[in-house]
């Protein structure tokens, strides 16, 4: 069904609604009424564990069980499926009286009424409650975010998708003035349209690097803006894809994939190639498409796109990303950026720059459970993506070296020369955090003939990508691996069966700070607080290059990386522009974080993946969860502009040619050295106090103009912060209230980060500041 721009005039927008709602009732693919689901006849009837390993001696099981009680002839009109791979069991169209009938029987453990569940939009968006039905969320307020201009610097882009029709978009704003550039196997005229405005790519710097012209056919990819890789693909997508319906991975995860915004306009600058591993894109390349962008008009940069650790500094010519970034920032264009995959050790967190905001990865509230049966009839679940048949019962062998089992031996160091694989599911142990561990042991094991992997990790919560040519693979946790290990070290003759995967949404799904995502603080300047915001990361479902590089089919992949959580919030930036065009980059970002989730949407605690695993903090993942629906209507926000940041270069000691190269005019700083902690960030990070320091920030109201906000302190242990007013006052002159802060430590130690906020309600809204503080104590040597 295509979606159209909602027209300005009042009795347009009536009509576009009630035309949208007549549409959503025709279309099939939309949930009948509540009413209409509470008549459902359809019941499911659960048997237990199968009885039969013969599916087809279970599905005469299930007959006989439904014709014992609704007669011969009525029961094949009345099944509707027989379930006999997970669990046995099976749905029929039952009334009440027949359901009872059959809960009594002594075979069954339980009928359960048919419930309707939506489709979900594979699952980020729903997650963040921008759901599709809903007309009070964000997107439908700042209308799909039509009249944003979104450009991501990624690996290009696969325009052939269906994420990238332009099917009920509004025209290009009339202030775009970028380009579409052809080439291999491009065409700008049949590539680009109302959704994809603008595509180049950017090499020059890669080439002249290497001294040479990228080879095409041995890094397999395009000169051109066309994607190779997927990743451009799938990041373009998760920003601003237009709406796919009956979307899934070979059926996991079905829904709807769209964006966060929609109906905005898309422009890609092609930086990254597809050169040794994970790709590589120049700062100069970087640098230039950035500053392209500036000239095109561009509302929001998205990069998913991370250097080496150390980082280098803000104002070192190096750093591409930074130094674009001010540029855009000063034009008023938001610079969103992946925080890096190098966690879970602190101080890896990259693009620690106060003008850009830096995401982190979350999970959301959707797993993959797979079904591991021993021979003893024992069932768990672990995780997986495995769409194939069930493996049927097969023996399950653990690598030991010897009867005296000294020495087990790893997965990845298996070999085609292991002939007792073959034939077999192997099982084994992970001890070390990696993101492909199940990947790289099941190819070893697949090349040595087994029929299948199990391999036991912590956290068994970390992402999961299908295996080569569906090959059997799931992960469980070390609990669960140590009872498998005990069954197969006191059995005989061990065996397992693997049956497919499916899909599951919401409770008792946990939501996590991704192992992988980057953790503050900052190790440029520790008193700026990132990540700034969190969103998901984990097993995200989006469009992306087709493999073999033909076909004009929609492909759809799983990913995980902070590459994802980034164009999250960059299609919530662009849907907050078009409902806010005025706002700063830096107001923007202040709404984002203020009025973040600091439980998951449902208000579960959020912990974060690693050893231990503990509660998640501002350095995992800033300000939070981003809030969408909230961030719209923030309240009050903490603005900045360039003058802000030249304190803040100031403030980190930079040389003044240094900051003059950045900021492309002289800047003097003052004679004493600014104070980082007064930068006016939404944030306050304190990463050295001995005793005492008086803090100041201002914030600027942006709800009602008569308000009263009060403060609402919650310290961190031992450390006391006074506000000071500790109400806020604004009308129709007073607009903008500056506070201070004063913060005092009562340890008479050296202390790890402690955390704590600053919130100020007014009865409607709750602009809440994260706080970290460190004592530190100077060493007396005397």
């Amino acid at each position: 069904m295509g979606l159209f721009l909602l027209p300005s005039n009042n009795n347009a927008t009536f009509l576009f609604i009630l035309l949208f709602f007549i549409l959503l009732l025709q279309d099939t693919n939309i949930l009948p009424s509540s009413a209409a689901v509470s008549r459902s006849n359809v019941y499911i009837v659960h048997m237990g564990k199968k009885q039969h390993a013969d599916p087809e001696r279970l599905t005469e099981l299930h007959y006989e069980t439904l014709k014992s009680v609704i007669g011969r002839e009525e029961s094949s009109d009345s099944m509707v499926y027989s379930y006999k791979h997970g669990f046995s069991g099976f749905a029929a169209r039952l009334t009440k009286t027949q359901a009872k009938m059959i809960s009594e029987l002594p075979n069954v453990v339980r009928v359960m009424p048919n419930n309707f569940y939506k489709m979900q939009t594979t699952r980020s968006w729903d997650y963040l409650r921008l759901p599709l039905q809903s007309f009070n969320s964000l997107q439908y307020r700042a209308k799909m975010g039509g009249s944003a201009i979104i450009g991501l610097l990624d690996s290009g882009i696969w325009p052939e998708s269906k994420a990238f029709s332009d099917e009920g978009m509004g025209p290009i704003p009339s202030r775009w003035r970028g380009v579409c550039e052809s080439g291999k196997h491009f065409d700008a005229a049949k590539s680009c349209n109302r959704k994809l405005i603008g595509a180049r790519y950017f090499i020059k710097g890669l080439q002249a690097e290497y001294g040479g012209p990228l080879n095409a056919s041995v890094f397999q990819d395009y000169l051109s803006p066309r994607d190779a890789s997927g990743h451009g693909t799938h990041t373009s997508t998760i920003a601003a894809g237009s709406f796919i319906s009956n979307a899934s991975y070979k059926g996991l995860g079905a829904g709807t994939v769209r964006g966060g915004a929609p109906m905005a306009h898309l422009a890609m600058y092609k930086v990254c190639w597809n050169m040794y591993d994970g790709g590589l894109c120049a700062a100069a390349d970087l640098l230039k498409a950035m500053d392209e962008a500036i000239h095109d008009g561009v509302d929001i940069l998205s990069l998913s796109i991370a250097s080496d650790l150390p980082l280098y500094s803000d104002v070192d010519m190096r750093n591409g990303i930074t130094l674009g970034a001010f540029h855009a920032v000063a034009h008023g264009i938001s610079v969103i950026c992946s925080a890096g995959n190098e966690g879970p050790n602190g101080q890896t967190v990259q693009s620690p720059a106060p003008w850009i905001t830096t995401v982190a990865a979350s999970s959301t509230d959707r797993s993959f459970p797979t079904p591991i049966t021993l021979g003893n009839n024992w069932t768990t679940l672990g995780h997986g993506m495995f769409t194939g048949n069930d493996t049927g019962f097969v023996n399950l062998v653990y690598p030991e070296e010897s009867e005296e089992l000294q020495s087990p031996r790893y997965c990845n160091s298996l070999s085609p020369d292991d002939r007792w694989v073959r034939g077999n599911v192997v099982f084994c142990f992970v001890f070390d955090y990696h993101y492909y561990a199940v990947q790289d042991a099941a190819l070893n094991v697949r090349e040595a003939g087994a029929l299948g992997i199990i391999v036991a990790r912590n956290p068994n919560t970390a992402p999961i990508e299908p295996c080569q040519n569906n090959f059997p693979c799931v992960q469980i946790n070390h609990e669960t691996g140590m009872q498998m290990l005990y069954y197969i070290r006191s059995t005989r003759r061990p065996r397992v069966k693997i049956g497919p995967s499916s899909t599951h949404t919401g409770r008792p799904v946990p939501t996590r700070i991704a192992e992988f995502s980057s953790r503050g603080p900052s190790s440029v300047a520790p008193a700026i607080l990132k990540p700034d915001i969190a969103a998901p990361g984990v097993n995200i479902l989006a469009a992306v290059a087709p493999d073999d590089g033909s076909s004009q089919d929609t492909v759809f992949a799983f990913y995980s990386g902070t590459s994802m959580a980034a164009p999250h919030v960059s299609g919530i930036v662009a849907l907050l522009k078009s409902l806010h065009p005025n706002w700063s980059p830096a107001a923007l970002k202040s709404a984002i974080i203020t009025t973040a989730w600091t439980t998951d949407p449902s208000g579960e605690p959020i912990f974060v993946e690693g050893e231990p695993m503990k509660q998640a903090d501002p350095f995992d993942f800033g300000g939070g969860i981003v809030n969408p629906n909230r961030a719209a209507d923030p309240g009050l926000i903490y603005d900045m502009n360039s003058s802000d940041y030249v304190q803040y270069l100031c403030g980190m000691g930079y040389s003044k040619s240094g900051i003059s190269l950045l900021t492309e005019h002289p800047v003097c700083c003052p004679t004493k050295r600014p104070s980082m902690l007064d930068i006016n960030l939404p944030s306050i990070t304190i990463p050295s106090l001995e005793k005492s320091t008086i803090i100041v920030r201002t914030v600027t109201n942006v709800g009602p103009v008569n308000s009263k906000y009060k403060a609402v302190v919650e310290s961190p242990m031992g450390i006391t912060i006074a506000v000071q007013p500790d109400t806020l006052y604004f009308n129709s002159t007073v607009k903008a209230v500056t506070f201070s802060i004063g913060v005092n430590s009562s340890h008479h130690v050296s202390t790890g980060y402690l955390f704590g906020s600053l919130t100020w309600h007014d009865g409607e809204h709750s602009v809440r500041s994260p706080i970290s503080v460190r004592t530190q104590i100077t060493e007396s040597y005397s």
